[in-house]
């Protein structure tokens, strides 16, 4: 039986080597990786057949880290984000550190503080930002639960993860919020 401790281990490994990992999040399963490998996050935009010109979600584990990752941040979003009831992502306009191929072309990139268990003792002893996409190919559903994830996804990543597979409570995506002079814009 896999521990959870065998399942962060394998991970860390994988993401240190530049692999893709099929992991569970605080919303749906997502393909994830280094978010600062810009090679790595090559291979996801691979595996989900999806143009690099679409950025992906970066998962961190509190507001030191979006401090961390991106450029004059709007302090009132975090006492936003205290409020929100569901997992929500923020656009920043300004990414730092981050794969050249993981930001959009004007720069913003898509992060969430991520409040699951698994996800966070992850990224902590991982020590940056992990890529989370959806774990289908671009353009299909988003299975919500392991089980609804095709072979094609389960396939090319190099671990999936022990953790939750059994769990067959629906999840859904985030919300995507823009947050601009204390404004929301709503994207999903």
């Amino acid at each position: 039986m896999h521990s959870f401790e065998q399942d962060i281990q394998k991970s860390i490994s994988t993401l240190e080597q530049g692999g893709v990992i099929l992991y569970p999040t605080d919303t749906v399963w997502g393909l994830g990786c280094d978010a600062t490998n810009a090679e790595a996050v090559a291979k996801i935009y691979a595996i989900k057949k999806r143009s690099d010109s679409k950025a992906m979600i970066v998962l961190v584990t509190g507001e030191r880290d979006i401090m961390q990752y991106t450029a004059a941040v709007d302090l009132s979003l975090f006492d936003y984000l205290g409020t929100a009831e569901r997992p929500t992502t923020v656009i920043y306009e300004h990414g730092i550190g981050f794969a050249e191929n993981l930001t959009a072309g004007d720069g913003s990139i898509a992060i969430r503080i991520c409040n699951d268990e698994f996800c966070r003792a992850l990224i902590k002893r991982f020590g940056k930002p992990i890529v989370s996409t959806s774990a289908n190919v671009s353009g299909e559903a988003t299975p919500a639960r392991f089980d609804a994830i095709s072979s094609t996804i389960r396939d090319q990543a190099d671990y999936i993860v022990e953790h939750r597979r059994d769990d067959h409570t629906p999840h859904q995506p985030s919300s995507i919020i823009r947050w601009k002079n204390g404004e929301i814009e709503v994207i999903r």
